[in-house]
């Protein structure tokens, strides 16, 4: 393997050789069109996107028609009164993430799982380089991917919410581009993390238990120092940003606390690929 490496243009094979954006037959700008290729050659992709879309509808059928449901009982304390059409397809990112995020990590721990990781670093032997054009692919993808899932949100959720929905042009454009920046990135987040741990079940679980797990028992534990690490949590950072809310912070710090979280996994991803062989 050390052999194949150190004769494939671009540099050796530890992938401390070339920058990100030199060397090797297409540079930069050949990764991301071969990973691009590759993505879009997979059935799984194609697969994973019609299942988001679906996920996406059904949990907005369920949370619109649960807000009406709950205005509408005999039970006062639950009631939710008018809310953002919008924020309905915000709160189904909760679980329709989970769908993408597997295409996300599948990008890198499918390549492991297969052996064809090899074939990859064997023509594009930097580490960083390739790390990085799967990350601008599944960035790519995932944004456009993220605000159209937060269009259809929207539109199935608002014929749910009746006379309890508040709809608006800017608002609902805003909750999607918010969908596709936080799916974007929260992707990429995934990637680096299966970079690190290089097996998708592995990946699947840290990932779920990060995102779901933890700042739910983090937040019910009563405790204010507990309550503001859970909000210091990628997907606490991404639902603030999303919501556009005040407290604990403003939307802007969680989009910041966010893209943090994605560089770290991302610095960790390229430490393991250079330290590790494939």
């Amino acid at each position: 393997m050390t052999a194949v490496m150190e004769r494939a243009p671009g540099g050796s094979g530890d992938g401390s050789g070339d920058g990100v954006g030199e060397g090797g037959p297409g540079g930069f700008r050949g990764a991301v069109a071969a990973e691009w290729t590759k993505l879009w050659s997979l059935r799984s992709t194609w697969w994973g996107l019609v299942g988001a879309f679906v996920v996406m509808g059904v949990m907005c059928v369920i949370l619109g028609g649960a807000v009406a449901s709950n205005n509408t009982n005999a039970i006062a304390e639950d009631d939710q009164g008018v809310v953002a059409v919008g924020g309905i397809a915000v709160d189904a990112v909760d679980i329709v993430q989970f769908v993408v995020l597997t295409l996300a990590m599948l990008v890198i721990t499918g390549e492991y799982s297969s052996g064809s990781i090899r074939s990859t670093l064997q023509w594009t032997p930097s580490r960083a380089r390739m790390l990085l054009a799967k990350a601008s692919v599944v960035a790519g993808v995932l944004f456009p991917v993220g605000v159209a899932l937060g269009a259809v949100g929207t539109a199935v959720a608002y014929p749910m919410l009746g006379v309890w929905g508040r709809f608006s042009v800017g608002g609902a454009v805003s909750a999607a581009l918010a969908c596709g920046v936080y799916l974007a990135l929260i992707g990429v987040f995934a990637l680096g993390v299966g970079a690190v741990l290089r097996s998708t079940a592995g990946t699947l679980t840290t990932v779920f238990l990060l995102l779901m797990v933890v700042p739910m028992m983090l937040g019910s534990g009563g405790s204010k120092v507990m309550a503001h690490i859970a909000d210091s949590l990628p997907s606490s950072a991404g639902r603030h940003f999303m919501k556009g809310d005040s407290v604990p912070y403003p939307a802007v710090a969680g989009l910041v606390i966010l893209v943090a979280w994605v560089v770290a996994a991302l610095w960790a991803g390229c430490v393991i690929l250079r330290r590790r062989d494939a």
